[in-house]
């Protein structure tokens, strides 16, 4: 292990007596549980009708009414196949190992294979016909398959979908999130409200349904649903996600699963990926969310503009119909001044006297904030975020002024924004009986890096102790800025391992290091080198006292770590819960720098 002090000196520490534990007694483990990421365990297998037969990917609706192929020949204005005539289609998907009997299997061009080298294996499945574009025509005509010729398949596969599943988005209150950091912890709150409003009845405060019962009003809203980084709930039933938006085939299937399923509101994360390869094609939202804008995939956008302009499809007429908008981010002022298709309501977690929604009385404490809601009319209301952090405040803030533009009760909102018991891998707390503080977060960028920091500073009475990494095959230009923040902002920076997936681990660590060093060395805390993560993990734990915090950033909920393009298994939250039970079974002396 690399040691870096300030004065490269070990620094002695005095403690006369054990400060007070940051633990305020046993806690009640939470009902969140993460699971595991695509890459790191194989698809799910989920049954067909009957239950007889198992199909990977994205569950499917029971009942499809088959469309005929005809129709959507019409829809595409593609040239007719000559064997499109007695054709019936009931799903579509853009995956050859998840075609099912009846399905469009889309062939779609790739960065290095395209999806016409595996129509074959779509054709064996039972693939009932092809869409694909001109360079794959001649090898989807070699299966006999009636084929759907397109320019672009990716951009009609949505609208496919709609149609194929009966436009299930309709009978659905849809929330969308985007922004660059509190997409997850957004949706999972957004998704708390929906359930607190799901529990009553309108005229008790709740939400109505967004296909009203015959008869009138009254009914319940239902099931309530999530999509998004961490996992897609359908009701009570929990699924591995594989990106943070699903493609648009999948994410139609779900829509109707959930319409099947008596699921009436969903909340989503919505990337500026899948706004840029049409993975919500075919979605209007009824509300559309922006929480923020800060330098992250600058290997996929060109730069910040780009980035801005991408997310900024999601507050167009085709994609929303109501916006939500974050008034202290300055391209949220864009949005909120103009650039919005749909009418924008304004939130501010600073308390901008001129946003709709603010936040003021903010009082933040070791295991979240209470603040007051100040809204129009001159209404308010008491709220509390059940995370910790300022930025947790905004996320929740932006929850409750979303649910409100919904139709729910405003308290009632508020109620069910901070009944939430935690969100997987954000600021999620491991307690094993240790006298200190101890979280794991998904902060994986320079902002989020520094926010998490300077909150837990508010709330450490002693030292901070902070193992991050950086990923590697993703953006190398936030390296050196993420070893600077965590360098000037912990007591204790150790530089680590994330997934570095093909690059060379220490090439990584050597620009993140690079980052700390050119921190003044007055400004610096400790910096230390350990390339294995879970070395790094124990040595963080090593290092705490009574009223210190650890936090391992950087992966959250996830259960893998990609190293050389194999997925060991590897979860935070584990193995800092092990390196803790092990110190407190065998105290070590702390080597303090």
């Amino acid at each position: 292990m690399t040691t870096i002090t300030p004065d490269g000196t070990p620094e002695p520490r005095n403690c006369p007596s054990p400060r007070p534990s940051l633990r305020p007694g046993p806690v009640v483990p939470g009902t969140l549980t993460a699971v595991s990421q695509a890459d790191q365990s194989p698809k799910p297998q989920h049954a067909a009708k009957g239950g007889s037969a198992t199909y990977p990917g994205a569950p499917r609706p029971e009942q499809v009414r088959p469309t005929p192929l005809a129709d959507l020949v019409e829809q595409l204005g593609a040239p007719a196949p000559s064997s499109a005539a007695d054709v019936s289609v009931t799903g579509i998907t853009h995956d050859s190992r998840a075609v099912r009997p009846g399905d469009v299997y889309a062939a779609l061009p790739g960065a290095r294979l395209h999806g016409a080298d595996f129509v074959a294996q779509a054709a064996d499945l039972g693939a009932a016909a092809i869409l694909t574009d001109p360079s794959g025509a001649e090898r989807a005509a070699a299966t006999g398959l009636p084929v759907l010729v397109v320019e672009n398949p990716r951009a009609r596969m949505g609208a496919l979908a709609v149609s194929i599943y009966g436009a299930p988005g309709e009978d659905l209150l849809q929330i969308g999130i985007t922004g660059t950091s509190g997409k997850t912890t957004t949706a999972y709150l957004i998704e708390g409200g929906l359930r607190t409003a799901a529990a009553k009845r309108p005229e008790e405060g709740g939400l109505r349904a967004a296909q009203p019962a015959e008869g009138g009003g009254g009914r319940r809203v239902g099931l309530t649903g999530l999509i998004g980084t961490v996992e897609t709930r359908i009701g009570g039933e929990r699924i591995k996600s594989e990106r943070t938006t699903p493609e648009a085939t999948d994410l139609q299937a779900l829509f109707a699963v959930m319409r099947e399923r008596s699921v009436r509101a969903v909340a989503m994360e919505v990337s500026s990926h899948a706004l840029v390869l049409g993975r919500v094609d075919g979605c209007v939202f009824d509300v559309a969310i922006f929480n923020n804008l800060s330098p992250e995939h600058m290997e996929f956008h060109s730069g910040m503009e780009d980035y801005f302009q991408a997310k900024a499809q999601l507050f167009t007429k085709a994609r929303s119909r109501a916006g939500v908008v974050n008034l202290d981010d300055e391209y949220g002022k864009r949005l909120a001044e103009g650039e919005s298709e749909v009418p924008v309501t304004t939130f501010s977690a600073e308390g901008h006297p001129d946003a709709d929604w603010r936040a003021c009385d903010v009082e933040v404490g070791a295991l979240g904030s209470t603040f007051t809601v100040h809204g129009p009319d001159g209404r308010t209301l008491r709220a509390a975020s059940p995370i910790a952090g300022p930025f947790n405040v905004a996320n929740a803030l932006a929850a409750i002024t979303a649910l409100v533009v919904a139709g729910v009760d405003p308290q009632t909102a508020a109620d069910g924004v901070a009944a939430v018991p935690g969100v997987p891998g954000r600021l999620e707390r491991i307690d094993a009986g240790q006298p200190y503080l101890a979280v794991v977060d998904y902060a994986h960028k320079t902002d989020a890096v520094e926010s998490v920091l300077r909150a837990l500073r508010k709330v450490t009475d002693g030292k901070l102790h902070a193992v991050l990494g950086c990923g590697g095959d993703r953006d190398p230009h936030k390296r050196a800025p993420m070893g600077a923040a965590v360098a000037r902002l912990a007591d204790t920076a150790i530089l680590t391992s994330d997934n570095p997936r093909n690059e060379d681990p220490l090439a990584i660590l050597a620009t993140m290091l690079a980052g700390a060093a050119e921190v003044p060395i007055h400004e610096r805390g400790t910096v230390l080198v350990e390339e294995e993560r879970a070395a790094a993990i124990a040595a963080a734990v090593a290092r705490a006292e009574p009223g210190d915090t650890v936090i391992v950033a950087g992966k959250g909920h996830e259960q893998g770590q990609d190293i050389a393009g194999v997925v060991r298994p590897f979860d935070d939250r584990q193995v800092l819960r092990e390196a803790i039970e092990a110190s407190l079974k065998s105290p070590q002396p702390n080597h303090q720098g």
